[in-house]
């Protein structure tokens, strides 16, 4: 039996983890995939600016930045565990079922799996899947990966813009294909890729890939024009799809302890990060109240006042909030250690 038992390992899960334990509570976090850090991970080398006193820096080194923190306390920490209930046997007392029948008992549990599990939506063309491992990506997890290459982007969202603007930098050229005329996404990075090495190419689609010799890789891409149906086909030599992504939230629907909702995906909060069921709250983007603002920072505020109110949940005479690091005298042999890289 933990305090707390946070179920999702991004960045609200994390700063939940170590505020939890600074509060002096056992915790636990639990997540489906099989590393910490969430869907920061699609990005990691994207350029972060809008977290409060944080420097912009990469993603990748931002996630590090929270793993190291949300650990500090040292919570136990379940990885490749699909949650798929959650049952409140009574007060402090909770279960947490994960798809592969374990049990996690808890006395409070904090929900921070951002919109739920996503998946990129993939490329519906015959055998794509086959260029999965070598070519055809739904991801930029590298950006030196792609130097010196000709590049296919398709997609005309945020994160297709990102990548274009990105790689435009690292690759011998980049096409950007999209199925309108127009792109959806952000207008300055959208009038920015027309100073780039970027073709694009509106009202076009992917109709076939044509593999090497091994039939692992592409080499060529067969490309429709949608509104003349003239087709075209190109070498490159790597494919990029950015179609979106598909959304799963089970377990909130299927729960047999069951939470108001908002809307179909995000938590109701009332005016914080309670929700309807004491001793059960949700923070980052799972969850929606008043004071919500859809930014990074925002998590870790949620995160915070998640862990408070699982404190005084479980223990009712406790402080309101604990206290901050620069007099808090759990940090005193840590801080010990840190200020000599600085002396």
């Amino acid at each position: 039996m933990k305090d707390v038992t946070i179920i999702g390992g991004g960045p609200a899960g994390l700063f939940a983890s170590f505020y939890a334990g600074l509060r002096g509570m056992s915790v636990r976090i639990v997540d489906v995939q099989d590393k910490l850090g969430g869907k920061m991970h699609v990005y990691p080398e994207k350029i972060i600016w809008d977290i409060g006193g944080v420097a912009p820096k990469p993603c990748y080194e931002i996630i590090e930045d929270m793993i190291t923190q949300g650990l500090h306390f040292k919570p136990e920490v379940q990885l490749n565990e699909r949650v798929v209930d959650i049952n409140k046997v009574n007060e402090r007392h909770f279960e947490i079922v994960t798809e592969s029948g374990r049990i996690y008992e808890s006395k409070s549990v904090i929900i921070a799996i951002g919109g739920g599990i996503i998946n990129p939506k993939p490329l519906e063309i015959k055998d794509a899947d086959r260029y999965n491992l070598t070519n055809l990506h739904y991801v930029v997890q590298s950006l030196k990966k792609f130097k010196d290459k000709d590049i296919l982007i398709s997609g005309a969202g945020n994160s297709a813009l990102d990548w274009a603007n990105d790689l435009s930098g690292y690759a011998k050229s980049v096409t950007l294909i999209y199925r309108k005329s127009e792109v959806r996404g952000y207008e300055a990075i959208s009038a920015r890729l027309d100073e780039l090495n970027v073709r694009k190419m509106p009202s076009t689609h992917i109709t076939e890939l044509i593999g090497d010799d091994t039939e692992t890789r592409i080499d060529q891409v067969v490309l429709e024009n949608i509104e003349t149906g003239e087709t075209t086909t190109e070498h490159f030599d790597d494919v990029i799809i950015s179609h979106g992504f598909d959304r799963e939230n089970r377990l909130l629907k299927e729960a047999k302890t069951q939470v108001d909702m908002f809307d179909d995906y995000r938590v109701k909060g009332f005016g914080n990060t309670a929700t309807s069921v004491p001793g059960l709250y949700a923070c980052g983007d799972i969850v929606h109240h008043d004071a919500k603002i859809h930014l990074i920072a925002s998590a870790f505020s949620d995160a915070g006042n998640a862990a408070n109110l699982a404190k005084q949940y479980i223990q009712p005479d406790a402080a309101r909030e604990g206290y901050v690091s620069s007099h808090n005298e759990v940090f005193k042999e840590s801080n010990e250690v840190i200020m000599k890289k600085y002396l």
